[in-house]
């Protein structure tokens, strides 16, 4: 049985008639220990028959180990959305609900290869000299969570130097205990500072350039403090 009814999929084939470039679902999954990635495999299945202009490439998280250093995914599953080069989108866990709003999104962004973003916002990103990741942390039923999600992976597709997961929640327990999810969206960056709930394009991206210039100083700090210690050894 199709996991996407008939008029679903009518409406997603009219929808995709808008991808102006090809587009690529690079998928990784396992069949132990994971209680999402078969239906998770079967709806990307389903969604690429819709349209010549996606192709979807599927991978063993376990065995295809120079894959996933490729793509630098971490669980599974996970999903890559791939156009004209790889801007570091990624989707963890099952794509339903919104979620699924959010892959189609997604779709249509990279192959389009233009983030609908403030000038500002872009001016902000040129400043950019430092991978920054974002993590997007969020759950089906969140009507917030795809606003927050999307801005993400726009950031991620105008910035080289951003990579972009929104992640399912309550797939992966251990994040959220590590990041003390209280609510979603939740938006992790560099793996330490946060943002809670759906705020403005303008204060998201504050958030990240504010983390982006904390984490340079502590650089610096830290070449200073080894170049220090080298100088005393050398005397």
């Amino acid at each position: 049985m199709a996991l996407l009814s008939e008029k679903k999929r009518e409406a997603i084939r009219e929808r995709l008639k808008e991808l102006s470039n090809p587009v690529r679902l690079v998928h990784f999954t396992q069949e132990l220990e994971c209680a999402s990635c078969a239906e998770t495999r079967r709806l990307l299945e389903e969604l690429a028959a819709l349209s010549e202009m996606i192709t979807l490439e599927v991978y063993n998280f376990q065995l295809d180990a120079d894959k996933v250093r490729q793509y630098g995914v971490d669980k599974v599953p996970a999903t890559a959305v791939v156009g004209e080069k790889d801007y570091g989108i990624r989707l963890y866990g099952a794509l339903v609900g919104y979620e699924f709003a959010v892959l189609l999104e997604d779709i249509l962004l990279v192959s389009s290869g233009g983030a609908r973003l403030a000038a500002e916002t872009l001016e902000c990103l040129r400043s950019l000299a430092q991978p920054m990741h974002l993590e997007v942390l969020v759950t089906p039923r969140c009507p917030y969570c795809p606003a927050v999600a999307r801005m993400a992976h726009q950031l991620a597709l105008a910035s080289e130097w951003i990579t972009a997961d929104v992640v399912a929640a309550t797939e992966y327990p251990d994040l959220v205990m590590r990041y003390a999810v209280r609510g979603v969206p939740k938006t992790v960056i560099n793996e330490m500072h946060g943002i809670e709930g759906a705020v403005p394009e303008s204060e998201f991206v504050a958030a990240v350039m504010q983390t982006a210039r904390r984490d340079q100083r502590a650089a610096m700090r830290d070449a200073q403090k080894t170049e220090s210690l080298r100088a005393t050894r050398d005397l």
